[in-house]
């Protein structure tokens, strides 16, 4: 009998993540996926959404009794990551313990300074976990495994770097491996929220951002017709009415783009689609997006992260504010909800920027808007250009939400003072707009996402009860709303 594998995520929350649904751990559906066609049992315990304690992680672990506990983290949930293997060590010191995702694959001589982890998946991993799971159900060495980090006589061995797959048409899934019950879009009472990968990788550079050096700099696709395959799969089987394209970029082709997007029309799925892209896609299709609208998209991320082109040139974000500009109204037009972002607090940010990047922000005109404290990733491009200015050295705090970077000129609480009074002008301005909006769809949309946003822990904590502050019509229509 082949043995078991306990896919465990981090227990870590963030504030602004949580407020609009509760999110597939698409990642380990995959890999758990991969365990279960190899032959192993599997198991999802999807901590995170469940809102539990290490406490309860330990006995659900003590009840599965896995032979292998497996992980993933990104750099603000590694220190609860790296508690979920220490807590299956403790538990039994048998267990084989794992941990993948971006953070790990960058920093595993870190990772494995923790004597309670074991390996480190390092890049995608269906291909890495299936074989270092034979690997050690039949004795042999681990060395010869692409793609893993481990120790060996008290010093740490790299294996050689795997290749991306060829093709992730027809993976399989562990879908059935969830709790369904427990992934609904919030802002869509009722709904159940799936998640699709239509795509991996990127081929941009943005200095910030960890996933170009992830997957390489490349891009892959799925083909049109396993995407839409797997949603219908997801409808008819789990009654999926609200998916989310998990990609950074699932747009770049755009033969390839617009069959999805015929595609999707032709199947009627009746499902509800959350995604995101670049400005530069929404302009370039412009003739098309009637067909966004037709095939489900209802609500689009585009990453503007700055407002004046130097900026822009300087994260190597390679678009210009024109095509931030136009693409958001280009979606606003044909009825699509909009969401962007701002990141604040470089080296070189003062209360004069920050002022010019909200007045611009507010003339974008999203529908929704976040202002990111930059999070030096140890990994990412842009590391070196902050590392003099980082004052925080807790990871759990590099989550875009608390400030770790000192700028030249301004202090920690200066640019966490700055984010919420953004914030706070953004949204009192859209709650006098939700009194002028035609679409009810789209007004009942907005309404719900603003209750939600004031009822959030985060939300109070960072920006204070804005109920008092709002007009008492716009709280009566708000309240009004369920």
């Amino acid at each position: 009998m082949k043995k078991k594998i306990l896919f465990i995520t981090p227990p870590f929350h963030v504030g602004v993540v949580e407020v609009a649904g509760s999110w597939v751990p698409l990642y380990m559906v995959y890999l758990a996926g991969a365990a279960e066609a190899a032959g192993y049992h599997a198991e999802i315990y999807d901590a995170m959404t469940k809102k539990v304690s290490h406490d309860d992680i330990a006995r659900y672990i003590e009840a599965s009794r896995p032979d292998f506990v497996a992980t993933t983290s990104i750099t603000c949930t590694s220190y609860d990551a790296l508690k979920v293997l220490e807590t299956a060590k403790r538990i039994n010191p048998h267990t084989v313990t794992i941990i993948g995702g971006v953070h790990a694959s960058f920093m595993y001589e870190e990772m494995l300074r923790n004597k309670a982890v074991d390996f480190v998946v390092r890049g995608e991993g269906e291909v890495t976990l299936v074989e270092l799971l034979e690997a050690l159900s039949n004795g042999d060495s681990p060395s010869k495994v692409k793609g893993i980090a481990y120790r060996e006589n008290g010093q740490i061995a790299l294996t050689e770097q795997r290749g991306f797959l060829e093709s992730f048409d027809n993976l399989p899934m562990g879908w059935h491996l969830l709790d369904w019950e427990d992934y609904t879009y919030y802002i869509l009472p009722g709904s159940r929220l799936g998640a699709i990968c239509t795509s991996r990788g990127c081929s941009q550079e943005c200095t910030f951002c960890s996933q170009q050096k992830f997957w390489h700099k490349t891009w892959r696709a799925r083909s049109p017709e396993d995407i839409v395959r797997e949603m219908a799969h997801l409808r008819k089987t789990y009654d999926v009415d609200v998916v989310l394209f998990t990609d950074d970029y699932p747009s770049p082709d755009r033969q390839r783009w617009e069959r999805l997007l015929d595609l999707l029309i032709e199947a009627d799925l009746d499902m509800k689609i959350l995604m995101e892209t670049r400005a530069e896609d929404i302009v370039r299709d412009r003739d098309i997006l009637d067909k966004y609208k037709k095939a489900g998209i209802i609500h689009i991320y585009v990453g503007t992260e700055a407002t004046n082109q130097e900026s822009l040139d300087y994260i190597k974000k390679a678009i210009s504010v024109e095509q931030s500009r136009e693409a958001l109204k280009l979606l606003r037009d044909v009825g699509i909800i909009t969401e962007t972002s701002m990141i604040l607090g470089f080296p070189d940010e003062t209360w004069d920027s920050i002022e010019q990047t909200l007045r611009l922000v507010l003339d974008y005109d999203p529908d929704f808007a976040h202002f990111l404290a930059i999070a030096p990733w140890p990994y990412s491009d842009i590391y070196d250009d902050l590392k003099d200015y980082i004052e925080i050295r807790d990871y759990r705090k590099y989550n875009l939400i608390d400030p770790v970077v000192k700028p030249k000129e301004m202090t920690l609480e200066d640019i966490d003072r700055a984010i919420v009074d953004c914030y706070r002008a953004f949204y009192m301005n859209k709650y006098a707009q939700m009194l002028e909006e035609k679409d009810e769809f789209k007004k009942n949309y907005m309404i719900t996402a603003m209750k939600l946003m004031m009822a959030n822990s985060f939300i109070k904590k960072k920006l204070g009860n804005l109920g008092g502050q709002m007009p008492e019509e716009v709280k009566r229509i708000i309240n009004a709303a369920g």
